[in-house]
């Protein structure tokens, strides 16, 4: 099951995403685990901070769960 996600604006930055989603706290930070690690956008490795994300894109971070983006009515 993924959490959802909710958003007010047409998409969020990978980087916006994890700052968001409260799990790293400073840009740094978030930019260093996206180079090292990096996350799982819809079933594919992305390192990119910039990685535009829209409602129904799913992003999973290892340690920290599967996530939804979700568009706010």
């Amino acid at each position: 099951m993924h959490n959802p996600i909710e958003i007010n604006t047409e998409y969020i930055t990978l980087g916006q995403f994890i700052k968001l989603i409260n799990i790293l706290e400073s840009g740094g930070m978030v930019k260093a685990f996206l180079q090292e690690q990096g996350a799982v956008v819809n079933g594919e490795l992305e390192h990119r901070r910039g990685r535009k994300l829209y409602p129904d894109d799913v992003v999973e971070i290892e340690g920290a769960g599967s996530f939804i983006v979700v568009k706010k009515d």
